[in-house]
C-alpha cells in the first residue's frame, strides 16, 4: 500500500500527442534529484499537442502517474504539468523605476515587480510564465544580482510566455478529473531548455528544436533566457503516417519499421536490404507480407524530414537566429530519436546540431534517459528551482491586463544579444 508522499516531493507530468508520462523525484541532500518512480502509457485522446477526448486523456494520466506511484511506493496528491500544443508565445515586458542614486535594497526589488506585474499585455491569451529574467541599471543590460548596487535607475525584463486560453484549460481539467491538483503548467520548451541545455549555451545562444509527434517546438535562447518562440503543426508522427500510407500497413507497423529500420540517411546498401510489411489487406485476409527495400523505407523518411526542415529554417529565420557559424541547434523529442537525424539536420539547417538528452537527474531509468523525456525531465527542474512568478494567479485565471502608461516590448532580443 502506498504511504503518504513526504516533504519536498516533485511530480512532473508530460501530456504528449503519443504518450503520457509521469515522474516522481525528490530532491537529496546535495540538492540533486533523485528519480524515485516513473510511469508512461499510450497518448489516446491528444491531437497535435491539444486534448480531443477528454475521458481518453484522463484515464491515460491516470495509469501513467499511477504506475509512477507503485515504483516509487508513495501516494501523490499534485503535479507539474508541462503544455506544448500551438498557440505559445514568448514576448517581454519592461519596466524601470527612478531610485534617485541610493543602494539598492530588497524592497526596491519588491516594488519593481509590483510595477512589472502590470506591465504585462498577455493581448487575451492566457499567461503560463511571468519571470524577472535581467534588470537595468541606469541603461546597462544584463545585472542579474542589482541588490546592494547604486542607481539612479532601475528596470527589469519580464519574461511572457503565453497560449490560447481554452487549450490550457482543458489541460488543467484533464488533470484534475484524474483527482490531482495541478501546481503549475508549464511551457514545454522553457523545461526543455532547463534538462538540455547548459547554462553556458542558454547565455551564448542556442535553437532548440523539440520534435514531439504532433507539433514541433521551435524556440530561441539568448541571454539566460527564452526569446523567441515559433510552433509548426508537424511532428514525427506524421513520418508514421506517410509510411503507413506509402506501404499500406498500419500505423504501429509502420512506426516499427520506423524505429528499427527507418534513418534520416541512405546509402547504397540500402537497396540490397529488404524489409517485411504486412499489407492492410493481407491481414485481413490472413495473407502474407511483402519485401520493400530499405532505401524504399529511407526516401518516404527523407521527403517527410525535407519539408519539416523547410519549416524549421523558415521559423530560425522569423527568430532572427543569424550570425557565426558557432552558433549551435539542439534537437530533443521523440523525432530525435530517429537515426541519422542529427547528421541530416546538421546539413539541412547549416548549422552545428546535437541531440538533447535529459542530464542531471540521479537514478533516472535508461528507459527514460531519451531525448523522448527531455521535457519531463525538465519540468522536475523547472518545480525543483521554482522560480519567481509574477502571475501568483491559479492555472484558470492567468490572464493578466496592463493599466494604460505602460509599455509592452514585444521582442528585446536585441536587448538580451548585448550580452553575448
Amino acid at each position: 500500500m502506498a504511504k503518504a508522499a513526504p516533504e519536498g516531493l516533485i511530480t512532473a507530468l508530460d501530456i504528449g500527442s503519443s504518450k503520457v508520462s509521469a515522474m516522481i523525484a525528490q530532491k537529496g541532500d546535495g540538492g540533486e534529484l533523485i528519480v524515485l518512480g516513473t510511469g508512461q502509457r499510450e497518448s489516446r485522446g491528444v491531437k497535435r499537442g491539444y486534448i480531443a477526448d477528454m475521458q481518453a486523456t484522463e484515464a491515460a494520466v491516470r495509469e501513467a502517474v499511477e504506475q509512477a506511484e507503485r515504483i516509487a511506493g508513495l501516494s501523490i496528491e499534485n503535479v507539474w504539468a508541462g503544455f506544448s500544443a500551438g498557440g505559445l508565445v514568448s514576448d517581454e515586458a519592461f519596466i524601470e523605476i527612478e531610485l534617485g542614486g541610493h543602494r539598492i535594497e530588497q524592497g526596491d526589488i519588491e516594488a519593481l515587480l509590483h510595477e512589472g506585474r502590470s506591465a504585462i499585455d498577455p493581448q487575451g491569451r492566457m499567461v503560463l510564465h511571468a519571470q524577472p529574467a535581467l534588470y537595468t541599471l541606469d541603461g546597462l543590460t544584463g545585472v542579474k544580482k542589482p541588490i546592494g548596487l547604486h542607481a539612479d535607475r532601475l528596470g527589469v525584463h519580464i519574461h511572457v510566455v503565453a497560449a490560447d486560453g481554452s487549450p490550457v484549460r482543458n489541460l488543467d481539467l484533464c488533470v484534475r478529473l484524474a483527482h490531482l491538483e495541478v501546481k503549475s503548467i508549464i511551457a514545454s520548451p522553457v523545461a526543455t531548455g532547463l534538462a538540455c541545455l547548459s547554462e553556458e549555451e542558454r547565455d551564448l545562444g542556442v535553437a532548440l528544436v523539440e520534435m514531439g509527434a504532433g507539433i514541433t517546438n521551435v524556440s530561441l535562447f539568448a541571454g539566460g533566457m527564452l526569446v523567441g518562440l515559433k510552433s509548426i503543426a508537424m511532428g514525427a508522427a506524421d513520418i508514421t503516417d506517410d509510411i503507413a500510407s506509402a506501404f499500406g500497413t498500419r500505423r504501429s507497423q509502420a512506426e516499427r519499421m520506423k524505429c528499427f529500420h527507418g534513418s534520416a540517411n541512405a546509402s547504397p546498401r540500402d537497396n540490397h536490404e529488404m524489409i517485411p510489411v504486412m499489407p492492410l489487406s493481407s491481414e485481413d485476409e490472413g495473407g502474407d507480407s511483402v519485401q520493400i527495400t530499405k532505401a524504399a523505407l529511407i526516401a518516404v523518411i527523407r521527403t517527410r524530414l525535407e519539408h519539416m526542415m523547410g519549416e524549421i529554417r523558415t521559423a530560425l529565420a522569423e527568430l532572427k537566429f543569424e550570425g557565426p557559424v558557432g552558433r549551435q541547434v539542439v534537437l530533443t523529442g521523440g523525432g530525435a530519436e530517429l537515426k541519422g537525424i542529427a547528421d541530416y539536420a546538421q546539413q539541412a539547417l547549416g548549422r552545428q546540431v546535437r541531440v538533447g538528452r535529459p542530464r542531471g537527474l540521479t537514478a533516472l531509468p535508461d528507459a527514460h534517459a531519451g531525448p523522448a523525456f527531455a521535457t519531463l525531465a525538465g519540468l522536475a527542474f523547472y518545480a525543483a528551482n521554482d522560480p519567481i512568478d509574477l502571475r501568483g494567479l491559479a492555472p484558470t485565471q492567468q490572464t493578466v491586463h496592463r493599466p494604460k502608461g505602460f509599455k509592452a516590448i514585444r521582442r528585446l532580443i536585441h536587448a538580451a544579444r548585448a550580452n553575448y
